[in-house]
């Protein structure tokens, strides 16, 4: 069960989290080579915090995740190089709709139910934001412990952000005295375009991951 577990380290639920993710946007690479999971571990966009690990922490992290029966080996269609593949769903018992939102949130942060949405929209299509909405209600209300947790509203969001607690409590930082709420700038147009863009340019990532990977194999 979930809260038998022992929790992730950060770098645990990167490498978790892209693996889920590139199972998803690259299947044609995917299980992943250690070196392709590197790159997606350090990419510059769609992740947060931005890590720059090596391929021995890489390694290392496979290797625990491997004894709990989170990650797998496979020498892939070719036999020449290993690959790694994970288990995540199936150790947490999850629906893979959940174990998608789960991952954006290990490799995005936290988030809103609608940023969860628009982020999670190559790996699981949810019609709308109440959808997610509901799933994230299961996952806070497991009888074997809550896998994500709903954050105090910020100054100024219309929406509450939500964390996953595979790593444990999240920091919740708190804005400084006297901070007014209503004078807080709300999500724009000009939010909106950013938003896109960033989309696109992950999107340009996985596709250019992808073909390193190809011409790597």
């Amino acid at each position: 069960m979930a809260n038998e577990l022992p929790g992730l380290t950060p770098v645990e639920a990167r490498v978790l989290g892209v693996l889920v993710e590139k199972s998803k946007t690259t299947p044609d690479v995917y299980p992943l080579t250690v070196n392709s999971l590197t790159s997606g571990c350090n990419q510059k966009t769609s992740r947060d915090p931005v890590m720059n690990l090596d391929e021995a922490e890489i390694q290392a992290t496979l290797d625990a995740l491997r004894a709990r029966a989170l990650v797998m080996e496979t020498f892939g269609a070719s036999g020449r190089v290993l690959r790694y593949a994970h288990n995540f769903p199936k150790v947490y018992s999850l629906p893979s709709a959940a174990a998608d939102l789960l991952a954006v949130l290990m490799l995005r942060g936290p988030q809103t139910a609608s940023e969860l949405r628009a982020n999670c929209e190559r790996l699981h299509h949810f019609a709308d934001a109440s959808t997610v909405e509901a799933y994230l209600d299961e996952l806070a209300g497991r009888a074997d412990g809550a896998l994500v947790v709903k954050l105090p509203r910020q100054p100024g969001a219309r929406e509450r952000r939500w964390a996953h607690l595979l790593c444990g409590q999240p920091e919740v930082t708190t804005p400084p005295a006297g901070t007014d709420a209503a004078a807080a700038p709300s999500a724009g147009p000009a939010d909106e375009r950013i938003a896109g863009l960033e989309a696109r340019i992950a999107r340009l990532e996985q596709v250019v991951a992808g073909l390193e990977a190809r011409l790597g194999a």
